[in-house]
């Protein structure tokens, strides 16, 4: 009388019996916790390939934005490729290279000279990230060959990583060809294609 408890039947609690059962041990928190760290620990390569393919996409698209800087370029000089060195060591280094030569055609600011992969920062101490094929120097784009071996314009390499920068890529390396396209990639040959 006067108690407005919920007789539970043991004397004295006054604990309802909806309330007993709704409390976890420390037990079932613990394997709960195990469970949710197991998951985490699962989940956590696939995240990282997430990443890194965004970041290797990224990287294409810089190659992109250099191919198109390069076409430009190529415009303005009676489609003649220039001649730059592969690359640069610092960016004190006063040679001509990619980002000094390119750098006037582009309007999205110095960026897209490193790959956002790059995390050795060589784009940061060279000036780029991306290396240029030496062996292009001073060709005409209409008669652009590789080596004196490879003649189609979809397979003659004109940049790519300076490393391999994306370990979730097959070749880890990402491409920019002299037909504009840019991939991870490889496509060039030196023998004759399996069709003929």
């Amino acid at each position: 009388m006067g108690n407005d408890c919920v007789d539970d039947g043991v004397e004295g609690t006054g604990v309802s019996d909806s309330l007993r059962g709704s409390a976890f041990t420390l037990s079932e928190l613990l394997v709960v916790m195990a469970v949710v760290g197991i998951l985490a620990l699962l989940a956590y390569p696939a995240y990282q390939r997430v990443i890194e393919s965004g970041r290797a996409t990224a990287c294409t698209a810089n190659l992109r934005q250099l191919g198109m800087a390069l076409g430009l370029y190529l415009g303005e000089n009676n489609q003649t490729m220039p001649t730059l060195k592969t690359a640069r060591g610092s960016v004190s280094d006063d040679v001509p290279v990619i980002d000094n030569t390119l750098d006037r055609y582009l309007s999205g600011g110095r960026g897209v000279f490193s790959c956002p992969a790059d995390r050795r920062g060589l784009g940061e101490r060279s000036g780029t990230s991306y290396l240029w094929n030496s062996t292009l120097n001073g060709q005409v784009l209409a008669s652009l060959n590789f080596l004196g071996l490879v003649d189609d314009l979809s397979h003659i390499p004109i940049l790519s990583d300076k490393e391999g920068f994306h370990p979730y890529v097959d070749n880890k390396v990402n491409i920019l060809y002299a037909d504009g396209h840019a991939t991870k990639d490889l496509k060039f040959f030196t023998g004759e294609p399996s069709g003929k």
